[in-house]
C-alpha cells in the first residue's frame, strides 16, 4: 500500500504497454532530455518556489514536446488524450488521500493530538538518539500498516515537529522518516508493491519477501548506522529550550495520553486492512470530536468567537479541515508546529501530480516508455548487465512515467523472459523491481510518491533526498549483489 491507490493486482497486470515500432530511441529520449533541461533551469530561477506552480507548467511543456514527437510518428491526438485520461484516473485514490491527509492534519492539530505527540516525544527523544529512533519507529509502523503513506501522514508529521523543536534539520528528519517507512513498506506482506512485484515476476509473496531480505536488511543496517553517527554530531547548543517548549505546549493545549487513542485507532484500522481513505476519514472525524472534548478553547479561537456554541464549533472544526489554521502562541519556535494547512495545503501537490500524469500519459501513448525499456533490455548481455538494465529502467520510469506502479509493471512484464533466458529464478527480478522501483519513487519531486511525501511532511524533495539513505542506497546494494554474484538464485534444472 505504498501509494494507497487501492488498485487491484488484476487491474495492474492487465495494464497495456504501448509499443511504437516507428519511434527510435533518440526520439523517445528527446522529451526526457528537454524536460530535465527545462526543470533544471526553472529550479535555478525559482529555487524552492519552483514547486509552487512553475514546475507544474514545465511538466505540461514536456508533455507537449512528447506530443510533437508522437505526431511525427503518426500517433493521434485522441490516443494520447485517452492515455492521459487513464493516467489521471489512476491517481484519483491518491488525490483523495492527499486531501484527507490535509484534513486529518488540521483536526489533529486543534484536538491536540500532534502537540501531544510532540510534548511526550520531547521528553523521551533527545538529539543524539532522535534520528535513529525515528527510523525504527517508522519502520515498525510501516511494517504493521503496509503503507509508507499512512506512516508519513501519522507518526511522520509528529516526528517532523519533534525534530524541528529539537533543532534538527528538517531534511535529516524527513530522510529518517522515509527510510524507515519504505523499509517497512517493502517488507510488509500487506503492501501493494510487495504483492505487485512477485506477481509481475512470476513468484510468490513470501518467497519474494524472504529473498528481498538479503539486500534490504544490510541496506537498513547501514542506514541505521549512518543515522546513529549523525546523532552524535547533533549539537544541543542552539536547540530550543525543551522545558520552555513543554510549558508553552501545555499552556496552549490540554495535553492528555487519551489523545493517543485516535492515532492508535487509525493504525489499527489500517492493520485490519481497512482502505486508507476510510481510515484517514475516521481519523479526521475522531480528531474533530476530540477537539471539541479536549480543546474547546482552541476550537473557539479557530472559529474566532469567545463562546463556543453549535454553529461556532461546526465552523472551527470545518476550518481546520479545509483551510490553514493556526493556534496562537508567543513561542516563535512553536509557531510553525501550531499551524496546519488543511485540505487547501494539498492542492499544489495535487496539481503537480496531475501535470506529471499528463507527461507520463503522453510518453506512454507515443510508445516512448516501451522503447526506452526495450533499448535498456538490449543494452547489456551479461547477468550483471541485466540487473543493471532493470535498475536503470525502473528509476527511469519513476522519472518519466511519474508513477511507482508503472516503474514495477513495465519492467516486470518486459524483463521476465530475459531473466528466464539467463537461467535466473523470478525472485531475482521481483527483488530488483522493489529495490529500484518502489524505493526511488520518493526521490523524484514530480513522481506521485515524491509529491505526496513532500506535501505531507512539508519538506521539499531536494532537502530530504540526500538523507533518505535507504531509498538511494537500495539500488546500489542490489547491483553490488549482482556484481559479486551474491544470493543470485538460479532456476532449478529439470
Amino acid at each position: 500500500m505504498s501509494e494507497g491507490k487501492n488498485l487491484s493486482n488484476v487491474e495492474i497486470e492487465d495494464q497495456k504497454i504501448i509499443e511504437n515500432t516507428e519511434l527510435n530511441i533518440w526520439e523517445a529520449l528527446l522529451p526526457v532530455i528537454i524536460l530535465v533541461v527545462m526543470l533544471a533551469y526553472n529550479v535555478y530561477v525559482f529555487g524552492d518556489d519552483a514547486l509552487s506552480g512553475s514546475n507544474q507548467f514545465i511538466l505540461l511543456l514536456g508533455g507537449a514536446v512528447a506530443a510533437l514527437v508522437g505526431f511525427r510518428n503518426k500517433v493521434s491526438y485522441k490516443s494520447m488524450m485517452v492515455e492521459v485520461a487513464e493516467n489521471v484516473k489512476s491517481t484519483s485514490g491518491a488525490i483523495l488521500i492527499l486531501l484527507m491527509v490535509g484534513a486529518l492534519a488540521g483536526t489533529w492539530l486543534i484536538s491536540g493530538i500532534i502537540p501531544a505527540m510532540i510534548y511526550y516525544g520531547l521528553q523521551v527523544l533527545n538529539p543524539t538518539i532522535f534520528l535513529a529512533a525515528t527510523l525504527i519507529i517508522c519502520a515498525v509502523i510501516s511494517i504493521a500498516t503496509g503503507s509508507s503513506w499512512t506512516t508519513a501522514a501519522t507518526v511522520g508529521i509528529a516526528l517532523i515537529g519533534i525534530g524541528e523543536a529539537l533543532g534538527i534539520s528538517l531534511g535529516m528528519t524527513a530522510g529518517a522518516v522515509l527510510s524507515g517507512a519504505y523499509f517497512g513498506d517493502k517488507m510488509s506482506p500487506m503492501s501493494d508493491t510487495t504483492n505487485l512485484a512477485p506477481a509481475m515476476a512470476g513468484t510468490d509473496l513470501f518467497t519474494h519477501i524472504k529473498y528481498m531480505a538479503y539486500t534490504t536488511v544490510p541496506t537498513i543496517v547501514v542506514t541505521l548506522l549512518v543515522f546513529v553517527i549523525l546523532g552524535f554530531f547533533q549539537n544541543a547548543t542552539g536547540q530550543a529550550d525543551v522545558d520552555t517548549l513543554l510549558t508553552d505546549i501545555d499552556a496552549a493545549f490540554n495535553i492528555s495520553p487519551w489523545l493517543f487513542l485516535v492515532p492508535i485507532i487509525v493504525i489499527a484500522l489500517i492493520i485490519k486492512k481497512t482502505p486508507p481513505l476510510v481510515a484517514l476519514l475516521a481519523g479526521t472525524i475522531l480528531g474533530g470530536i476530540f477537539a471539541l472534548i479536549f480543546q474547546p478553547e482552541v476550537v473557539a479561537q479557530v472559529a474566532e468567537v469567545k463562546q463556543l456554541d453549535f454553529n461556532s464549533a461546526y465552523k472551527g472544526v470545518l476550518k481546520s479541515i479545509t483551510v490553514e489554521t493556526s493556534v496562537a502562541t508567543e513561542n516563535e519556535a512553536l509557531a510553525d508546529l501550531f499551524t496546519a494547512g488543511g485540505m487547501a495545503k494539498m492542492l499544489g501537490t495535487i496539481w503537480l501530480i496531475l501535470c506529471a500524469m499528463v507527461f507520463g500519459g503522453v510518453m506512454d501513448a507515443i510508445g516512448a516508455l516501451a522503447r526506452i525499456s526495450s533499448f535498456m533490455l538490449n543494452l547489456f548481455d551479461s547477468i550483471f548487465g541485466l540487473f543493471a538494465s532493470t535498475v536503470f529502467t525502473c528509476i527511469g520510469l519513476n522519472f518519466t512515467a511519474s508513477d511507482q506502479y508503472l516503474a514495477i509493471v513495465v519492467p516486470g512484464k518486459m524483463y521476465s523472459k530475459a531473466y528466464k533466458d539467463k537461467g535466473l529464478a523470478p525472485e531475482n527480478l521481483s527483488r530488483t523491481l522493489e529495490d529500484s522501483g518502489t524505493v526511488t519513487s520518493v526521490l523524484i519531486p514530480w513522481n506521485t510518491c515524491g509529491a505526496y511525501h513532500s506535501g505531507v511532511l512539508g519538506v521539499p524533495v531536494f532537502d530530504y533526498a540526500f538523507y533518505a539513505i535507504f531509498n538511494w542506497l537500495s539500488p546500489f546494494m542490489t547491483l553490488l549483489f549482482a556484481a559479486f554474484q551474491i544470493k543470485i538464485k538460479k532456476l532449478a534444472s529439470n
